[in-house]
């Protein structure tokens, strides 16, 4: 059964609350606040076109030339045809998992992940079987046994989110490698959902799947310009990948749906020249943010989170007893100076029920003062909350 967006699904007690006249702070969507370049807003608003046409199936080969360049400041190298336009990223893993892998293939992520791919496997047919993180240890990832106990002869792929979404999780050279040897050892594909690739708030380099050797036919890459540029409306993904016989079948969904979205690839292609300083303001913002929201999180008694180290997520753990009951209330029930405040239950992350039941996930894609006065209200609500723990 498709499972309900943990993301959305408390959706309407919000419009309720707001109907009400409750301020609602959203920690609960990874929809930033960050204005769009300006050189993506005058393409925009400056379309030179009198019919608004179809595109190739495959995008324009002038947005996909300048994302050949765009990957080479990261080390990724591609050629034009190696790049396939999206309806968004969600379409670029749905047709991963569709050209990929056939019903009752299996594949492996770890847990906890971000909740989409569970409804894409269901409509690819696939199984997905989860390796487990903690929050304990911040998320790490588990040891070679952990993936090897999981692998069967229907396992088709392992999944990644580097750097993750919903804990903010990075991986390093070590398990980035260590994921490479299950992978050419078992022989699978490695879908890596590199989608916040701008946000890594560490000294250590940011490590692609296409920077490892010996796997490149095996890589399937996801990407999106939604959350760097802060384009989420427009819906422009791509999927990346040297596998030509995997692009071949790619390209048979792609005609089938037509083409991606005519308007947002011309606002993604005018985003890939902006200046440099836009791209380091937004990722101070979002450090600075990350630094501000972990902290106070930590200061409220019996709630802690760990650092994430890249994304703009962290998971948070929350002396409730159950947190979507817990969050249920504070949109319904609770509320601080006419406002309260919405979150992600982060069950809805996990595969199996009960785990993350004490858990939320939040999105820092607040400014700082509104963080400050969500964070206010998510302690008052934590004092009154009568399920408390």
């Amino acid at each position: 059964m498709m499972p309900s967006s943990p993301i959305r699904k408390l959706a309407p007690y919000a419009e309720e609350a707001k109907r009400n006249g409750i301020h609602v702070y959203h920690l609960n969507i990874g929809q930033p606040d960050i204005k769009t370049p300006d050189c993506a807003l005058e393409a925009l608003h400056n379309i030179d076109r009198e019919i608004l046409e179809y595109s190739p199936s495959d995008g324009f080969l002038s947005l996909r030339t300048k994302m050949v360049s765009y990957y080479a400041r990261y080390g990724i190298y591609l050629s034009p045809d190696e790049i396939i336009i999206t309806a968004g990223g969600s379409e670029a893993v749905l047709f991963a998992f569709l050209t990929c892998l056939d019903p009752g293939d299996e594949i492996i992520i770890t847990d906890p992940f971000y909740a989409n791919y569970m409804a894409f496997a269901i409509s690819a047919g696939a199984i997905i079987k989860s390796v487990k993180t903690s929050i304990e240890d911040g998320f790490r990832l588990p040891p070679v046994e952990a993936f090897e106990e999981q692998i069967t002869p229907r396992t088709k792929a392992i999944l990644i989110c580097n750097p993750n979404n919903p804990t903010g999780y990075l991986y390093t050279r070590s398990e980035m490698n260590q994921l490479r040897d299950i992978i050419k050892k078992h022989n699978l594909f490695l879908f890596s959902d590199e989608v916040y690739r701008e946000f890594v708030y560490t000294g250590m380099p940011y490590i692609s799947a296409f920077h490892l050797e010996g796997i490149e036919q095996n890589i399937v890459l996801i990407d999106s310009v939604s959350k760097r540029y802060s384009e989420c409306g427009t819906r422009i993904g791509c999927l990346c990948t040297k596998n030509k016989m995997v692009r071949d079948a790619v390209m048979k969904f792609c005609q089938a749906r037509l083409s991606p979205p005519l308007i947002g690839q011309l606002v993604a292609e005018a985003s890939v020249d902006v200046d440099t300083s836009y791209l380091h303001g937004v990722y101070e913002e979002y450090l600075d943010r990350r630094n501000f929201l972990v902290d106070g999180l930590n200061k409220i008694p019996g709630v802690y989170s760990p650092i994430p180290m890249g994304a703009f997520y962290t998971v948070a753990k929350l002396p409730v007893d159950d947190a979507e009951k817990f969050c249920i209330w504070c949109l319904s029930e609770f509320r601080y100076k006419g406002a309260t405040v919405m979150m992600a239950p982060a069950a809805g992350f996990y595969t199996e029920p009960g785990e993350g039941k004490h858990e939320v996930r939040i999105a820092y894609v607040l400014n700082k003062d509104d963080l400050a006065k969500a964070l206010e209200c998510l302690a008052k609500a934590l004092e009154a909350y009568p399920g408390r723990i």
